[in-house]
């Protein structure tokens, strides 16, 4: 059994929890520590009963909560050296070093980390190797490199970043130009088009589910996400693929396979 449920996915909060027959797992920790709790039971998940939490890299809508949580239930975190030096938290913390590109066998998992192109200092995707299949999570990059494409082309499902719609940012009046060539860059974010043509791509694959996240509340829609995808898809000729699009606001039902 393996099973993906968001928890929260927008750009002011991300975090997962990854779930096997014989382990539970968060994958960043984006909201506060009190919301991750109450979300986590919400799902019928004690705190407790978790085995870590892995972190793709430290800016505050993945990181936000993670501190107070993780002395809370004295979990273990696991991420790379660069961004464990960015969040500059205290040596209590039991921190395990999975540096980028290394792989990590954890009961019934095995776990890979790669290199992603975003302002962060070492971001990653990662990859969860499991009998049932491989998740990927991949958010928060500027644009998919050969490496991340060849990567999630192992993939039967991927939680894939569709940050913006383009025309949606370019019109918003509350971000400066700065902001926007950030957001637009190579070490940026993802749009609604970028997010489709991977998919389409991965969907030649071994790709049968994708959950599109990291959604801007201001410049991005659930229906205008999940248009691009299936557009991206008839255009291409392609099977369909099962689209899950969620925002922060609430958990997602969880996701199994077998």
């Amino acid at each position: 059994m393996l099973r993906l449920t968001i928890l929260a996915s927008g750009s002011s909060g991300n975090a997962a929890l990854l779930e096997t027959e014989r382990g539970r797992w968060l994958i960043d920790a984006g909201i506060s520590a009190r919301r991750l709790e109450e979300r986590l039971q919400a799902t019928g998940v004690e705190p407790a009963s978790l085995a870590g939490v892995f972190l793709t890299h430290e800016h505050a809508d993945h990181s936000r909560g993670l501190r107070v949580f993780l002395q809370r239930h004295s979990l273990p975190l696991y991420c790379n050296e660069l961004t464990w030096l960015a969040l500059g938290e205290e040596e209590r913390i039991d921190w395990r070093r999975l540096e980028t590109a290394s792989r990590l066998e954890l009961e019934d998992l095995e776990v890979e980390s790669f290199p992603v192109p975003h302002d962060a200092a070492d971001p990653v995707g990662f990859l969860f190797h499991h009998s049932a299949g491989t998740i990927g999570v991949l958010t928060d990059l500027g644009y998919a490199t050969r490496l991340v494409l060849e990567k999630i082309g192992l993939c039967r499902a991927l939680l894939l970043e569709a940050n913006h719609d383009l025309a949606l940012l370019q019109a918003d009046s509350r971000r400066p130009w700065s902001v926007k060539q950030r957001i637009l860059s190579r070490h940026g974010h993802l749009s609604n088009e970028s997010a489709a043509q991977i998919a389409a791509e991965m969907a030649q694959r071994k790709l049968e589910a994708v959950v599109l996240g990291h959604l801007s509340e201001d410049c991005n829609r659930p229906e205008l996400v999940e248009r691009a995808i299936r557009d991206h898809l008839e255009r291409e000729k392609l099977a369909p693929l099962a689209v899950h699009v969620w925002t922060e606001h609430a958990p997602s039902p969880p996701l199994c396979w077998e």
